[in-house]
């Protein structure tokens, strides 16, 4: 396809000015958000082993309820009846009991449990909360505030990235059909990485529209839902379902958590429910929210959908969020989260959507790459000899970023198995940051060159500690021998780290003297070159 010279060059700079805005977040978003893929796995990995008795039968699980909030009260006004246990959820019922200081909407979770003499049971310690640390990294890419103030600022990153999408589409239809499948490997490394960066950018393109446009949806979720309630009127459709109960008279006697599982798999057949969430409702009578999931439909939230049920019946009263029982607002509404969250089609599209994302986070990667390296041959051409600060700041800022969110997640997640129970949210917050903002100032200290092979090594090693922590903890931690793949893919990502720190070092060791990544005559950042060499990228 033919396009005049200049609209491509045109297209060209809004592609590299977008990316080089934006991609540095979405490497976070990505990496983290490839993860969040098996965050239910991961959550399991890095909890401890329940330190209760085993979970009572649910024909036995009244008595539970009863004895809860006998002893505690406060649990009346919400828990859960978790109809599977494991690491994750480590007890039949919980309650948490919100901090209005706490921001991301946490407080104490409770868990009890019945001793075999029947005596209540309950603990504080509960599944490893470096999960959610990590899914919240995925959804404000990375950035430390709270959520009212990041998420704005991911959906104006999301509009970026989808312009930074379309830019990238002109500017490879050109040479669309020679380069489609190009892959030229050999000593002119920039070719060959703007070769990798198209091959990847053109063959996953689709999943980026997806990612792109959902995001922006979730990012100003709210303002759609206020700007259709003032054109049309009516409150937001999209919230959760309101847990059903009958508004009026004595309350009637409810149906156990047994009853309830039989009367919701009659109504709907293929859905599996998970999680029973009891509250109230209006008029402080009692209500009931059933989670589960079914493998033949997308759901609303990345792991369940969930139905408003009759505590009194069994019946469900309230579909907006039920898979399988959506009108066509919900189900369309439904699909967008689907899509983002690959949580259709099972195991397959898990896998394709983690892999999507690590290629995801690469393509950002290498743009950055190129766009570092092309902005030093444009100063070469104006007459600079030496490389200015701002190539030096942004040569290093690609490589401290990406490789420091590495070693914090990988470092954080080990923590979590060591550390078990006492490794609070804040805590594995306090060490990824901590560890993200080192390796950046190192990589600012140190220069592109230098800080790129040794924070790969930091990364590589930090991703070994991973199973490192497994060994340490000994085999009885898993509750599944599945989980084992946690530690097999981080040995697999240490030896991708390993080979690029070794790429790296040839690469500033034998590679034109005046690449940003050329650690021949590299001096501290903004400091002149002792001998002014030219050489092309």
């Amino acid at each position: 396809m033919k396009l005049p010279t200049d609209v491509v060059k045109m297209y060209k700079e809004v592609h590299g000015w977008v990316g080089i805005l934006s991609g540095l977040c979405l490497f976070i978003a990505f990496y983290a958000g490839a993860l969040t893929m098996f965050e239910l796995p991961l959550q399991r990995w890095a909890s401890s082993p329940p330190a209760l008795a085993p979970a009572p039968s649910l024909d036995r699980t009244p008595e539970l309820v009863a004895k809860a909030i006998a002893a505690h009260p406060e649990a009346a006004k919400g828990y859960e009846i978790h109809l599977r246990t494991d690491a994750a959820h480590p007890a039949r019922m919980s309650w948490t009991v919100r901090d209005p200081e706490d921001h991301h909407g946490g407080g104490t979770t409770h868990y009890a449990a019945l001793a075999p003499d029947g005596a209540l049971q309950v603990v504080t310690q509960g599944p490893s909360q470096v999960a959610q640390l990590i899914d919240v990294l995925h959804q404000q890419v990375g950035l430390p505030f709270d959520h009212e103030i990041s998420m704005p600022i991911m959906g104006g990153i999301a509009l970026l990235y989808m312009i930074a999408i379309v830019s990238g589409l002109v500017v490879l239809l050109p040479s669309l059909v020679s380069d489609l499948f190009a892959l030229r490997i050999g000593r002119n490394v920039k070719r060959m990485w703007l070769d990798l960066h198209n091959v990847l950018g053109l063959f996953s393109l689709p999943f980026h529209i997806i990612m792109a446009l959902t995001a922006v949806v979730f990012a100003f979720h709210d303002q759609f839902y206020d700007a259709q309630g003032m054109a049309f009127g009516g409150g937001e459709r999209g919230g959760r379902p309101a847990m059903a109960a009958p508004a009026e008279g004595p309350p009637p006697a409810t149906l156990t958590p047994a009853q309830i599982v039989a009367r919701v798999r009659e109504q709907a057949p293929g859905f599996t429910p998970q999680t029973l969430v009891y509250g109230r409702g209006g008029g402080g009578l009692p209500a009931l929210r059933v989670q589960g999931s079914d493998d033949r439909y997308g759901v609303r939230a990345p792991s369940y959908g969930m139905a408003g049920v009759d505590p009194q019946t069994g019946a469900i009263t309230a579909t907006d969020y039920m898979p399988g029982m959506q009108d066509g607002w919900s189900a369309t509404i439904t699909s967008f989260f689907a899509l983002h969250f690959g949580n259709f089609g099972g195991a397959t599209i898990r896998w394709a959507y983690f892999l999507l994302g690590l290629a995801g986070a690469f393509l950002f990667y290498t743009g950055n790459l190129l766009w570092v390296e092309s902005r030093r041959r444009k100063e070469r051409k104006g007459g600079a000899v030496d490389q200015t600060r701002a190539t030096r700041i942004l040569g290093a800022l690609t490589v401290g970023v990406p490789l420091g969110c590495v070693a914090g997640i990988s470092v954080t997640l080990a923590a979590a198995k060591l550390l078990g129970g006492h490794a609070s949210y804040g805590m594995h917050s306090a060490i990824y940051y901590a560890l993200f903002l080192l390796a950046t100032f190192w990589a600012l200290v140190r220069g592109a060159a230098r800080a790129g092979v040794e924070l790969s090594v930091l990364g590589a090693v930090a991703m070994l500690c991973v199973p490192l922590a497994s060994l340490i903890a000994g085999a009885a931690w898993y509750d599944a021998p599945a989980l084992m793949l946690v530690d097999g893919v981080a040995l697999l990502l240490a030896l991708a780290l390993l080979w690029s720190a070794r790429a790296a070092r040839h690469r500033a060791r034998t590679g034109p003297r005046d690449s940003v990544w050329s650690d021949r005559r590299e001096s501290p950042l903004g400091a002149p070159d002792a001998t002014p060499v030219a050489g092309e990228a």
